[in-house]
């Protein structure tokens, strides 16, 4: 949030930010503190922010896992109080959208070499157009290059939970992905989008993005997510400066539209007792 928290302060508002455990400056970097652990510490942010801004609402986003922990910090036993959720392209990657071989895979690693490090090289995985922010990234050495396998399971445990809290998530929300993330793929992210409630529809926004990657907020065009979250701040229910939400809605409409021909397809030419 080194950029983006200046950004949103210039836009009005006030902003504070933390190192999760095992992130950042944060102490044990590199180990999973667990996904309990992580959603109490933001319930506990929450709770202090509110004592000593009483007056002011109060928002929570989440960033990638970040985002994972407000879901699941919502879907818990002790859900922050907030007047609304900032999902910036949200961990929601579940074992549920996962190939079986992945799933198998992940279990006996972390079974057999849980200590062992692994990096994203040779993945061909670009995380933002902004290139010189990412070469940043490398020389900071805050910045984990190598995760261990036990903390890529503790992720995919938060994950699912993430994924798992859509059908119950009833707070306001901006949810904003980008087209061109190749870190959370769009298919469990549309699927999280279309298990939301039907009656929260209203009060829970779809932005998508044409030229957004993963890093939505330190990409190039990063100034139009920051503007779109600062509107939505003032006033929840206006228009987005963006055309994310029209574009969003599209794409929701044309896989939909493609899922039903698929199934259209699928049962030509079937007998009435084959179907």
């Amino acid at each position: 949030f080194a950029e983006a928290g200046p950004a949103l302060a210039e836009a009005g508002l006030l902003v504070y930010a933390y190192d999760q455990r095992g992130f950042g400056a944060a102490p044990h970097t590199g180990l999973w503190a667990g996904g309990d652990r992580l959603t109490g510490d933001l319930t506990d942010a929450a709770t202090l922010l509110r004592a000593r801004h009483p007056g002011l609402p109060l928002y929570l986003l989440g960033e990638s896992m970040g985002g994972a922990v407000v879901l699941a910090a919502l879907d818990g036993p002790r859900p922050p109080e907030t007047e609304g959720v900032i999902l910036v392209a949200p961990a929601v990657w579940a074992r549920a959208t996962m190939p079986l071989g992945q799933r198998v895979a992940l279990w006996l690693s972390a079974r057999l070499i849980p200590w062992a490090r692994f990096s994203g090289r040779g993945l061909g995985i670009q995380a933002s157009d902004n290139i010189e922010m990412l070469r940043g990234l490398g020389r900071d050495p805050l910045f984990i290059k190598e995760t261990r396998v036990d903390a890529v399971f503790g992720l995919v445990n938060l994950m699912d939970a993430a994924y798992q809290a859509a059908p119950r998530l009833q707070s306001d929300a901006l949810l904003l992905y980008g087209e061109k993330d190749q870190v959370v793929p769009a298919e469990p992210t549309f699927d999280f989008w279309r298990r939301l409630p039907p009656e929260a529809a209203a009060r829970q926004r779809r932005a998508l993005y044409a030229e957004g990657w993963h890093m939505l907020l330190r990409d190039l065009q990063a100034q139009v997510v920051i503007d779109d979250i600062a509107a939505w701040t003032r006033d929840r229910e206006m228009p987005l400066p963006s055309a994310a939400e029209a574009y969003a809605a599209a794409a929701l409409a044309g896989e939909a539209d493609q899922e039903a021909e698929q199934a259209s397809a699928g049962s030509e030419g079937c007998t009435e007792a084959a179907c």
